[in-house]
C-alpha cells in the first residue's frame, strides 16, 4: 500500500491579495534548496482520520493549532507515490512564532545529530507559492486560488 501524508493549507488576504503558509525542511538534504523545497505542512498517517492527522501534523511541524471551516482539496500524488490529502483553512499565523519537532539523523560514520522536522515557514503570494512548492502540491494551490477567488 502507499504511504499517505495529510496537511493543511493555510490561506490569509493580505491588502486584497491571497497568501498561502509553507514550511521549509529541516536537516542537511534540504539546507540549500529553495525553490521548489517548500510544503504544505504535512505528515504520515495510518489509523486516525486524515483531517485529524492534518491537524496533528500542522502542531508538530510549527507549534500552531488552527480551526476551520476546513475545505477539502483533491488527493495529489508525489513523484515517489505518496497520496497526500490536504484541506485549506483560512488562519492568519505568525512565522516568527515557529516552533517545530525534531528528528535524528544518524550519519554514515556513526554519529548523530538532531535538527528541526521545520527549520522555518513564512508566506507566499499565489505566483510566489507555484514556484517555491514541491512540484506535485502546486496542483493544490491552484486549486485553493480556484476555490477562495485567489490572485
Amino acid at each position: 500500500m502507499a504511504k499517505q501524508s495529510a496537511g493543511l493549507l493555510l490561506y490569509r488576504t493580505t491588502n486584497g491579495f491571497l497568501e498561502v503558509f509553507l514550511v521549509h525542511s529541516g536537516g542537511p538534504f534540504w539546507k540549500n534548496k529553495d525553490e521548489g523545497a517548500w510544503s504544505i505542512p504535512k505528515g504520515e498517517f495510518a489509523l486516525e482520520l486524515p483531517l485529524e492527522a492534518a491537524k496533528r501534523e500542522l502542531k508538530e511541524e510549527t507549534g500552531f493549532a488552527v480551526d476551520g471551516p476546513f475545505v477539502e482539496l483533491s488527493p495529489i500524488k508525489q513523484k515517489g507515490g505518496k497520496w497526500v490529502y490536504a484541506w485549506a483553512v483560512e488562519a492568519d499565523v505568525d512565522p516568527s512564532k515557529l516552533k517545530s519537532n525534531t528528528f535524528t539523523m544518524t550519519f554514515p560514520s556513526g554519529g548523530t545529530k538532531e535538527f528541526p522536522e521545520v527549520d522555518r515557514a513564512d508566506w507566499f503570494s499565489i505566483e510566489e507559492a507555484k514556484q517555491k512548492i514541491l512540484e506535485a502540491q502546486v496542483k493544490l494551490v491552484d486549486e485553493l486560488a480556484a476555490k477562495v477567488g485567489g490572485n
